[in-house]
């Protein structure tokens, strides 16, 4: 098995949503297709874990409860975490799925404008998840691959 294989199905994907519901959901349906999935309720910690450990992707909820640690900062909502991740040298390239219960005619292309790799609505569909997350780490693995030679 090539690296890019490895990524594609064993990859390292962080599962930021204050819902523990639809963290549970969403854990079982990526640890189901084979990747390691860390799950974090607070931006607080995501921040953290994105900090601290090499991620090959992020599903990204926008609407949080404001707590004192970002009240007085940028980092309110998913869209701050999403500008924060763009700025990152480490993060720059990292996938972000963003997830919202938000129409998707309100956050969808400002999601995306925002460096977003992709937006699904919630109740997110596993399927649709299954296939973007796929999609997403098949792009990252090749961009990481470089330009082959002829």
């Amino acid at each position: 098995m090539n690296p890019a294989q490895t990524i594609v199905q064993a990859a390292r994907i962080l599962v930021v949503d204050d819902n523990p519901i639809i963290q549970r959901t969403l854990y079982f349906a990526l640890r189901d297709q084979g990747h390691r999935v860390v799950l974090c309720g607070e931006i607080t910690a995501a921040l953290k874990v994105i900090r601290e450990q090499p991620l090959e992707l992020i599903v990204l909820d926008l609407n949080f409860p404001i707590d004192a640690s970002t009240a007085a900062n940028s980092m309110q909502d998913g869209f701050g975490v999403l500008g924060w991740i763009q700025h990152r040298p480490e993060t720059r390239y990292t996938p972000v799925i963003v997830i919202s219960n938000d129409p998707p005619e309100k956050s969808r292309a400002r999601a995306l404008a925002c460096g977003a790799a992709a937006y699904l609505p919630k109740p997110v569909d596993k399927l649709e998840l299954a296939t973007t997350v796929a999609r997403l780490l098949v792009r990252r693995a090749a961009e990481l691959a470089g330009p082959t030679i002829a």
